[in-house]
């Protein structure tokens, strides 16, 4: 076996990289093959496997019939809806062509946009697959945007056609979906030709005569419907996704076809270790990069069958994942830290209720995952934790442990070293220099061209792509992923934030996560957000919000002083005093986006008395409103900061 030390010098050096990445160009099939790997004459413009022509439903479908037609292809589960359908390769198929064969009556063909705003259900991953099928590009935007978003999106994207349904679920709370997206079309000056809406009986839907029509009445009408697969240029769009959090002009990260094929196809066997007729579960949802990659066309490339969730991790309690890799052995499982410490909060008999003998190993990727989390569900589940580092903009990991090249062991703390086909750099933000030595902090930079899969540009704007990711770091034209990190002598990154989340107190710069590792090694700690909040004196100081395990145990003003103190003393022994909060405020739950990721700059808005912006993706709007009771009253405190 290659050492994965050379298999990752192949993928990044001049003379080899186009040799290696043929190599994992045979991993899927081809109408025509490229006559150029990579075409990298007008950078940072990256073209992939030039000339050569594909279909994304193809490899994903198509391709697996002759051998596994009646394998399980698609699990959908809703613990909202209590319901479960499995779909073999077969019947997924003809799902897909139905769906095609709808979309194609309204006049979706090659290169439309189709915009899908919808729940986890599977109607959802027949219209993904059918634009693939059709070679339309599909915008997916996450089930419950509000209106405003929403609206902006459609914009931007001007689809042809959207795909909605009636309402999702959230922990047995009914969100409709229909008037956010009749509100959407009313602002938006681009109108659908059509609107096909998925009935699930959960919210009544007023549909618009000529404009709304829903999906069973159409689909009685294709259910032979045979549509072949377009095949499309390698470099052709496959999706645009907007990235979360962007303001004002919505930033549509845009995404080929060939390089991404290649790239989720070489992921499975090289990352994952990943064979077909396993299973894999990815807990995100289809609305983010994690579940358009591993939810759906990633396992489905490899053959395996994919788990699509509709739910929380506890609901009806939490042991509720766990009897699904039991029941449906479960062979890969990819989730996020924030739902394991949601887990961890719970009692540990659940994991021990359920035979996870199938499991191979645990994968978590979306926030930082901190060290005592890391070790929990490793003694927890006694199979592998592997964390993983990637963005929306990269559509793959570019860290973790590719194992199934070579095995390598984790350190708790670190997403791994960088994969094959990054070339990633530590730069100094000053001078634009690479730093080498171990455990010098800089900022984390990809030298181009990016790898197949990665972004191609930004949706309708070349000179954004370029202007915000490959002109930030002075005298380089580089690729900045826009966060902190290390690198130790064994080549194993650590991140220490985004760029723009580092805390300048007196002049020190201090990374939002080193001292949140460092309050989450407190043993009454079950979360913890650090932020940087203005400070007279200081510029900014270092405020922290924390969930503890036992809401008992800070019940009053006497022990919630206690663990502050507490706290302050562990950041101290660790960090140095210029690390310390000068808060630790204690709540009981942190405001998050319903993927799970911890909104940071919400929190720091709220802190300096700013508008946190748009919060359409937050999960609970309580968890802010605490927050701000907390901050109110603590502005009457004469302690306060500098006061």
């Amino acid at each position: 076996m290659e050492r994965f030390a050379d298999f990752y010098q192949r993928s990044i050096e001049p003379q080899t990289r186009d040799g290696f990445w043929q190599e994992q160009a045979a991993l899927v099939d081809w109408h025509q093959k490229p006559v150029q790997i990579c075409d990298y004459s007008n950078p940072p413009f990256a073209r992939w496997f030039v000339g050569g022509q594909l279909n994304l439903c193809h490899n994903a479908l198509d391709r697996h019939l002759a051998k596994r037609a009646d394998q399980a292809a698609l699990i959908a589960v809703s613990t909202e809806t209590d319901t479960e359908k499995t779909y073999s390769y077969r019947q997924l198929h003809a799902e897909v062509q139905r769906m095609a064969a709808v979309l194609q009556s309204f006049g979706v063909g090659k290169g439309d946009r189709v915009q899908i705003y919808m729940p986890m259900v599977a109607e959802a991953v027949f219209a993904m697959l059918a634009c693939m099928r059709l070679g339309a590009i599909h915008s997916v935007v996450f089930g419950g945007f509000a209106s405003l978003s929403l609206a902006s999106r459609i914009e931007d994207a001007q689809p042809k056609v959207i795909v909605s349904a009636d309402a999702g679920s959230r922990g047995g709370r009914v969100v409709a979906y229909k008037p956010l997206l009749d509100e959407a079309l009313k602002l938006s000056s681009h109108k659908p030709q059509a609107v096909l809406m998925v009935n699930r009986g959960l919210a009544p839907m007023d549909l618009r005569a000529g404009r709304d029509h829903l999906w069973t009445d159409l689909r009685s009408k294709y259910m032979e419907a045979q549509v072949p697969c377009t095949w499309v240029e390698s470099t052709d769009q496959s999706y645009i996704l907007y990235t979360s959090g962007t303001t004002g002009k919505p930033k549509g990260v845009q995404r080929d076809t060939g390089g991404y094929t290649v790239a989720l196809a070489a992921s499975m066997p090289h990352i994952f270790n990943a064979k077909a007729g396993q299973t894999f579960f990815c807990t995100s949802d289809i609305g983010w990069v994690v579940g358009h990659s591993y939810i759906i066309y990633a396992p489905l490339i490899a053959g395996m069958a994919t788990v699509l969730y509709e739910g929380l991790p506890i609901r009806p309690d939490a042991g509720v994942w766990w009897s699904l890799v039991e029941k449906y052995r479960i062979t890969h499982m990819f989730s996020a830290p924030t739902a394991v410490r949601v887990l961890k909060k719970h009692d540990p008999e659940y994991l021990r209720k359920y035979d996870l003998s199938s499991l191979q190993a645990l994968w978590l990727a979306g926030e930082p995952l901190d060290e005592p989390t890391a070790q929990w569900i490793s003694d927890a589940l006694q199979v592998p934790i592997i964390d993983n580092y990637w963005q929306t903009e990269t559509g793959w990991p570019i860290m973790t442990l590719c194992n199934g090249v070579e095995q390598q062991s984790s350190k708790f703390g670190s997403p791994g070293k960088a994969v094959y086909g990054y070339n990633v750099k530590l730069i100094d933000d000053k001078c634009g220099q690479e730093l080498t030595a171990p455990n010098e902090k800089g900022v984390l930079a990809i030298e181009g061209p990016l790898p197949p899969g990665c972004m191609q540009t930004v949706w309708g704007d070349d000179a954004r792509f370029v202007n915000t990711y490959w002109q930030s770091i002075a005298g380089k034209q580089i690729y900045s992923t826009f966060d902190w990190g290390v690198r130790d002598a064994q080549g194993y990154y650590f991140i220490l934030g985004r760029t723009d989340d580092v805390i300048n107190v007196a002049g020190h710069r201090l990374g939002t996560r080193e001292i949140e590792e460092s309050i989450s090694a407190h043993a009454e700690i079950a979360e913890v957000a650090v932020v940087g909040v203005a400070d007279a004196l200081k510029g900014q100081a270092a405020m922290a919000f924390a969930v503890v395990r036992d809401a008992s145990k800070v019940s009053d003003a006497q022990q919630r002083a206690r663990l502050e103190a507490e706290v302050m003393k562990l950041v101290d022994s660790q960090l140095g005093a210029v690390a310390r909060p000068s808060r630790v405020l204690f709540v009981t739950a942190l405001p998050k986006t319903r993927s799970g990721k911890l909104l940071r700059r919400a929190l720091q808005a709220v802190a300096e008395n700013r508008d946190p912006g748009d919060l359409t993706t937050m999960e609970d709007p309580a968890a802010l409103v605490q927050v701000k009771e907390l901050l109110h009253s603590w502005v009457q405190c004469p302690k306060r900061l500098g006061r």
